[in-house]
């Protein structure tokens, strides 16, 4: 690739992955990469609801992006909340800890239930069901039980299911073991 191409690398589950393997992007830019690294609050501090996250650049090409972004486009709130969680490590920490330990739970229920899975160092599992995805979504959603389809090539049937807390994660099992059972949501 040329000079004149910026790769745009989404970082926004990095916080997460405890792999050493794993290629972070601000090490490229600082090698001189032509690469714009962006990252999110939405997962590891949570902050889902304030749109909130943030690109690092070479500085001209931060210029070149204040040149075209909207002004006022984030709201002081979100910047707040922002900042608050920056100086907040022991937050990321315990929640990365818990992703841990229910991502491991979740990957060793559905091993045991014979369910194929896609191993995930993020706070969510790719699940491959044996069944139309569309109406297990809304089979799911019966037993109140929030699952997202997935598509793509390879990807016939496929959703994915959130790691949350362990009473979270038992009701999807539990849901999952009904639907698997043939039983009729209520």
């Amino acid at each position: 690739m040329g000079d004149h191409v910026l790769v745009v690398l989404d970082e926004a589950y990095c916080e997460f992955v405890e792999r050493v393997d794993y290629p972070n992007g601000l090490d490229d830019l600082r090698r001189g990469a032509n690469v714009i690294v962006l990252r999110t609050f939405s997962k590891i501090y949570g902050l889902a609801g304030v749109r909130i996250g943030y690109g690092v650049a070479a500085g001209e090409v931060v210029v070149n992006i204040n040149r075209v972004r909207s002004p006022f486009n984030t709201s002081s709130l979100a910047q707040a909340a922002a900042l608050g969680a920056l100086d907040d490590d022991e937050w990321a920490i315990g929640s990365r800890e818990h992703n841990l330990r229910e991502m491991r739970f979740l990957e060793g229920e559905l091993t045991r239930r014979g369910v194929h899975f896609t191993p995930s160092v993020t706070n969510f599992i790719l699940i491959e069901f044996p069944s139309d995805i569309a109406r297990l979504f809304m089979e799911f959603q019966k037993l109140g039980v929030i699952i997202r389809p997935v598509g793509g090539p390879g990807m016939v049937n496929c959703g994915r299911v959130s790691v949350g807390t362990r009473a979270e994660n038992e009701r999807f099992l539990a849901a999952l073991d009904r639907l698997a059972a043939g039983a009729a949501p209520a």
